[in-house]
């Protein structure tokens, strides 16, 4: 199976209202780059249990470790919780900076220093969300 279809399965198997919910930040984040790189992790570990929620991956960049190894990830993150949804903003170095850009503007939404939450996105404003995801993949800080 695909990456798109994984994609599309996962986001399927989510109940109404969150189905629809990421459907629509899976789109806005397209819209904002189209042709970014797709990734999908299923939260299992290497002996297939599961260790956290699986989710969609928007974009790239290098991560480089202090032993002088490095490896891509993704710049964006998707992920339905038990409680709403997750997007992941990583890369950036000044954890401070979504809560101090975005926070307040956001609506009824927890943001820490790389992730956004909330339970629906009826409950925040969808174009500081859109904001938030385009400074993600433009960013050069890494």
């Amino acid at each position: 199976m695909d990456i798109q279809e994984q994609i599309r399965e996962y986001i399927a198997s989510q109940p109404e209202p969150k189905r629809s919910d990421m459907q629509e930040i899976h789109r806005m984040t397209l819209r904002v780059s189209p042709d970014c790189k797709l990734w999908f992790t299923d939260g299992k570990n290497s002996d297939g249990k599961i260790v956290t929620n699986p989710d969609i991956g928007y974009g790239f960049y290098s991560i480089h470790y202090a032993n002088g190894t490095s490896r891509e990830f993704y710049r964006i993150g998707l992920s339905a919780t038990k409680t709403g949804i997750s997007v992941y903003i990583l890369g950036i170095n000044d954890k401070t900076y979504l809560a101090q850009t975005f926070g307040e503007k956001l609506g009824k939404a927890k943001v820490t220093g790389y992730c956004i939450s909330f339970k629906a996105l009826k409950d925040i404003n969808s174009k500081v969300l859109e904001a938030a995801i385009r400074f993600g993949l433009e960013t050069q800080n890494d």
